[in-house]
């Protein structure tokens, strides 16, 4: 019996997730980034005029892997350490694309607030790597952890 290539492509999507996931909870920027195309598209839903602010640096669109690894030390650095969780809800997986539905928590280093924000992560893997990351959250949220 032959194995339709649908299913081994989504075989190898959803394991590129789960892999991106557990790399993401162990903390290694240098280590997801890994797992990103040298280039690809990272694209952000929040206003332009916001990206890259003083307070959320993180927050700007990305191209390379090594804007990946960048994304996720800044993310860190703006972030109290060992107050952070991720609830993952559901991962659904056509093809090469995958969406992470699921909420963040976390709370603002520079105010000490914690918050909440529901997010939608849609990804497509080809060839083992991640060449689509876009994220859409609750940037109200997180703007308001960060205002003074």
């Amino acid at each position: 019996m032959t194995v339709p290539m649908t299913t081994t492509v989504e075989t190898k999507t959803r394991s590129v997730v789960a892999e991106l996931l557990r790399r993401i909870g162990q903390g290694d920027p240098e280590r997801i980034a890994e797992l990103y195309a040298e280039h690809g598209d990272w694209k952000l839903d929040w206003p332009e005029d916001e990206h890259g602010r003083a307070a959320t640096p993180w927050i700007r669109h990305r191209a390379t892997r090594a804007d990946a690894a960048a994304h996720f030390r800044e993310l860190a650095a703006h972030h109290v350490p060992g107050q952070a969780d991720t609830r993952i809800e559901r991962v659904l997986v056509d093809g090469a694309d995958a969406v992470v539905l699921g909420e963040i928590r976390q709370t603002a280093r520079s105010t000490g607030r914690p918050y909440r924000a529901r997010f939608a992560l849609h990804l497509t893997v080809e060839d083992g790597l991640i060449v689509r990351h876009h994220v859409y959250e609750d940037s109200l949220a997180v703007a308001q952890a960060f205002t003074p």
